[in-house]
């Protein structure tokens, strides 16, 4: 009897372990590298729309993919629709993957919550952002590793380039890993759009 209840014991405490380890793990998906601070003042119906990914680091759930965009909508329940595409020159067709987000403490802090693959979420911190007029946005995700320039346009100025370079420079990201995306798909629809 005594060595069932050790059993049990060793049981509840390899489990908790295992509970613990999880949650260290999800917890840790949603940290933000150090010096990164999300944006306060924002405003997620604002930032609603489509986004053009002009620079990004390599991670595989892009690899390959150029002309990358992210569409998002604000739902009813509070969350936010995440729709990201990019063109997959391999197989020459366009790539969708649909997420969804939700702020990770207050709704006017620049610091949400990302998830694609069911209950396992990422981080998604706005530390940069045209708050005048919503025009581009630096994104960190839970580590130096994760990094994009959004912009409501395909392309963007020589000017924000280095702005975006100076300052992840300075926060402990690594510039020469960066990604400068072909828009050129998207820049030829642009202009083929007729003004409104």
């Amino acid at each position: 009897m005594r060595l069932l209840k050790q059993l049990f014991a060793r049981a509840r405490f390899h489990r908790s372990l295992i509970a613990i380890g999880v949650m260290s793990v999800l917890a840790g998906c949603l940290a933000i590298p150090d010096g990164v601070e999300p944006v306060t003042g924002f405003d997620v119906n604002r930032y609603s729309g489509t986004w053009y990914e002009v620079a990004r680091l390599d991670h595989r759930f892009e690899r390959g993919l150029s002309n990358v965009t992210a569409s998002y909508s604000v739902q009813d329940d509070g969350t936010v629709k995440v729709v990201n595409r990019g063109y997959n020159l391999d197989d020459q067709s366009w790539d969708d993957a649909v997420g969804k987000a939700a702020f990770v403490g207050a709704a006017d802090v620049g610091y949400l919550k990302v998830s694609f693959f069911g209950p396992f979420y990422g981080a998604y911190a706005v530390f940069e952002l045209d708050k005048q007029n919503y025009q581009y946005a630096f994104v960190a995700g839970n580590t130096t590793s994760y990094l994009w320039l959004l912009s409501r346009t395909p392309t963007v100025s020589d000017d924000l380039r280095q702005q975006f370079v100076d300052k992840i420079t300075t926060l402990g990201f690594d510039p020469t890993g960066l990604i400068w995306v072909d828009q050129s798909r998207n820049s030829a629809a642009v202009s083929a759009t007729p003004p409104s």
